[in-house]
């Protein structure tokens, strides 16, 4: 798998904990849209796209299924959020 593509918008909302939105293309032919940048109590993580489910609970729509999947997307959609931080 390689991600071709990742954009990002910077989110504007003071005291927010969202601090941006991203999609990636994958391997230039797959997007997945609304991956959340958060600010947690130990730095920066994603959170894939989801929905609430009629139980209350979220449920990721579209997540990596192994653990070196998920690295990968982490990676390139922080790498690409410190760029546009660093940008603005």
């Amino acid at each position: 798998m390689k991600i071709s593509d990742v954009k990002v918008r910077i989110v504007q909302k003071e005291d927010s904990k969202l601090k941006a939105v991203a999609s990636i293309t994958i391997d230039d032919c797959f997007v997945i849209h609304d991956i959340k940048i958060i600010e947690g109590n130990e730095g920066y993580f994603i959170a894939m796209p989801s929905r609430k489910a009629s139980d209350g609970e979220y449920r990721d729509i579209a997540h990596p299924i192994n653990t070196e999947t998920r690295q990968v997307i982490i990676e390139a959609v922080l790498n690409a959020f410190k760029t546009e931080l660093a940008k603005a």
